[in-house]
């Protein structure tokens, strides 16, 4: 799920003077012209796959193969509570 974040920055008056200058060419606020940029900047560009290490592969393959003795969450806690 692509939750939005929000960003900070600081920026010298001069860039933000310029900044909100082409922003408002194009009738826009300064917020979503700078968005602009940094989706154009990265547009096109995949998200880096990291791959996992040998002992993360290994407990995965671990819990593929046990899934069958896995449990409903849900049920489990009830009975504990019961």
């Amino acid at each position: 799920m692509n939750t939005p974040i929000q960003l900070k920055i600081n920026l010298t008056e001069e860039l933000q003077e310029l900044l909100k200058s082409k922003a408002s060419k194009f009738g826009i606020p300064l917020t979503q012209y700078v968005k602009h940029v940094l989706i154009k900047d990265v547009e096109g560009q995949e998200y880096p796959i990291f791959k996992a290490s040998e002992e993360t592969e290994r407990e995965a393959q671990e819990a593929l193969e046990q899934l069958d003795k896995a449990v409903d969450a849900k049920s489990f806690f009830q009975k504990l509570h019961k």
